[in-house]
């Protein structure tokens, strides 16, 4: 019954904050939301500050694990940047990454959600430096380009991505558009012979020497 009803509340806690928002994400309503009395919000997690935490990790958790198998399917750069398009829309859609985007400014002021968030993201991280690193072995870039930033990279403009669209729909149009140029680019990258990739490779090593 009390692994049942936590996860109750950590779905409830989920629910209200993609459909009410942070600031409307209290024990009341997140108590309502999963069909449990409000006590049990802080009889299980102390606080609302933490449930919230713990439910972040647990639903980033979920998303991961929904996108696992096709993460592990990409066999190319390309790939990987049509993918990152598809699931950005999906996220958005679902209301995921604005809640994101909502836990991250709310963790400035709350070591437990700033903990938790990034916990979530570095699930995601992990995700994506695992794709990266297997990717990027198959071009002239491998050795030169650093998976780990990169993944980094990655997660911090998908959550900006979606803040900046919010202002300027125009413009995070064209910065998505700018991903299906540097998909080309990649195809280009990986289509290159032995001779091509050496050629690349010197290119890079005198680059990175001077």
């Amino acid at each position: 019954m009390s692994a049942a009803t936590k996860q109750k509340l950590l779905e409830g806690a989920l629910r209200t904050l993609v459909e009410q928002g942070v600031a409307k994400t209290s024990a009341r309503n997140i108590a309502a939301t999963a069909g449990v009395a409000q006590g049990l919000v802080f009889y299980h997690f102390g606080s609302v500050d933490e449930l919230l935490g713990e439910a972040c990790r647990y639903g980033a958790a979920q998303r991961v694990a929904r996108y696992r198998e096709r993460l592990a399917a990409l066999g190319s750069l390309a790939e990987l940047l049509e993918f990152a398009r598809a699931m950005h829309a999906e996220e958005r859609a679902g209301g995921y990454v604005a809640v994101l985007g909502q836990l991250l400014a709310a963790a400035q002021s709350s070591p437990a959600l700033a903990a938790a968030t990034a916990d979530g993201l570095g699930l995601w991280i992990a995700e994506l430096e695992a794709v990266l690193t297997r990717l990027l072995a198959a071009t002239p870039l491998a050795g030169f380009a650093d998976p780990a930033g990169l993944a980094r990279a990655t997660a911090a403009s998908f959550v900006g991505m979606e803040l900046y669209e919010g202002v300027d729909p125009d413009g995070a149009g064209r910065a998505l558009d700018a991903l299906e140029q540097l998909a080309a680019l990649a195809s280009v990258l990986e289509g290159l012979g032995p001779l091509g990739h050496r050629a690349v490779r010197h290119g890079l090593r005198r680059g990175t020497r001077g």
